[in-house]
C-alpha cells in the first residue's frame, strides 16, 4: 500500500490508520509525532570499542516537497519540478557536503548534463553501492514509480562520496550519511546538517517539505511515516548470529538485523546490516540512541 499524494492519509485515513497502526506496532490516530535533529543530544557511547565488529556505520531518510503528487501518482512535468527545486538546493551546499548531481543513463530532464551521466558511470555507481537499482520489483512497477524510467532521476554525492541524495526514486528525495567505521555521531552529524541546509533552499524555492504533527514527515510507504530515519551499521557477527534466536534477541533491542544486500537479502560470511526497526512516534535522536544502545 502507497499514498498517491500528501492528502491521501487523512482523505482514505479509514484504509490507511489500521496499516499504519499495525505496522508500528502501536500508533493510534490521535498520536503526535516528534521532531528532533539535534546531534549534540546523541549518547557517548561508543559503538564498537575494539574497532573489530562495525565495517561501516549509515544514516538515511525520505522527504516529499509538499505541493507535489508522490512518486506513485505525479506527472512526468512534476517530477521534473522535484529535480529542478532539489538540485537547485543540493548545489548550493558548501563545505564537506559540496558536491554534484548525476542524472541517470537517458535522461534529459537536467539542462546542464543532457542524457545524464555515461552508461559505464552508472554501472560503476551501483557497484559502489551509492546508486539505486532500476525498480523490478512488483511492488514499485506496479505502484507506478517506474513510469518514464530514467527521466528526472538521479544521485547527488558530496566530493567525499560519503554524503548522497537519490532523487525520484520510491520518494522525492532520500538522503544519505554514511562512512567506514563506527563513528555514528559524525554520520549523524552530517545527516543532520545536510538535512537542515537543503530544507532552507526548498524554502526559498517556495516550496517546503510534507510534515504534520500526527505522521510526521509524509513518504510514498507508510512503513517509513514519522522520521523515515534508519540508522545502521553493518557489522561481522559470524558466531552471536549463528545463534537460533539472533533476530529475537535483535526484536527485543527493538533492532532489525538483514542481510547486507538489503531486505531480504541472505547473510554473507555473518555480515548483518543491523538498524533501528521503529520510525514513527520517536524522534530522530531516540531512534539513532536506541540503535548506539543495542
Amino acid at each position: 500500500m502507497v499514498a498517491g499524494d500528501e492528502e491521501s492519509y487523512e482523505v482514505f485515513k479509514e484504509l490507511f490508520d489500521p496499516v499504519i497502526d499495525q505496522r508500528h506496532g502501536g500508533y493510534p490516530p490521535d498520536a503526535k509525532h516528534p521532531t528532533d535533529l539535534d546531534y549534540t543530544k546523541l549518547l557517548d557511547t561508543p559503538i564498537d570499542p575494539s574497532q573489530n565488529y562495525v565495517i561501516s556505520t549509515r544514516v538515511r531518510t525520505g522527504r516529499s516537497v509538499r505541493g507535489i503528487r508522490l512518486p506513485p501518482s505525479c506527472t512526468k512535468e512534476e517530477r521534473r519540478e522535484v529535480e529542478r527545486v532539489l538540485t537547485k538546493a543540493l548545489k548550493a551546499l558548501g563545505g564537506d557536503l559540496a558536491g554534484d548531481y548525476y542524472p541517470l543513463a537517458g535522461s534529459d530532464s537536467y539542462p546542464e548534463k543532457p542524457g545524464g551521466m555515461s552508461a559505464a558511470e552508472e554501472h560503476q555507481m551501483r557497484e559502489d553501492h551509492f546508486l539505486f537499482q532500476e525498480p523490478d520489483s512488483t511492488l514499485l512497477l506496479s505502484s507506478g514509480m517506474g513510469r518514464h524510467w530514467p527521466d528526472a532521476r538521479g544521485i547527488f554525492a558530496n566530493d567525499q562520496k560519503n554524503f548522497l541524495v537519490w532523487v525520484n526514486e520510491e520518494d522525492h528525495m532520500r538522503i544519505i550519511s554514511m562512512q567506514k567505521g563506527a563513528d555514528i555521531k559524525t554520520v549523524f552529524t552530517r545527516f543532520c546538517d545536510a538535512v537542515n541546509k537543503v530544507q532552507e533552499v526548498v524554502k526559498q524555492e517556495g516550496y517546503d517539505f510534507m510534515h504534520n504533527d500526527h505522521l510526521g514527515y509524509v513518504l510514498t510507504c507508510p512503513s517509513n511515516l514519522g522520521t523515515g530515519l534508519r540508522a545502521s551499521v553493518m557489522v561481522k557477527v559470524p558466531l552471536l548470529s549463528a545463534r537460533p534466536d539472533f533476530k529475537d534477541i535483535c526484536k527485543s533491542l527493538h533492532l532489525q538485523a538483514r542481510g547486507g544486500a538489503g531486505v531480504d537479502s541472505a547473510s554473507v560470511g555473518g555480515i548483518w546490516d543491523i538498524s533501528n526497526s521503529d520510525r514513527i512516534g520517536k524522534s530522530e535522536v531516540e531512534l539513532v540512541n536506541i540503535m548506539i544502545s543495542g
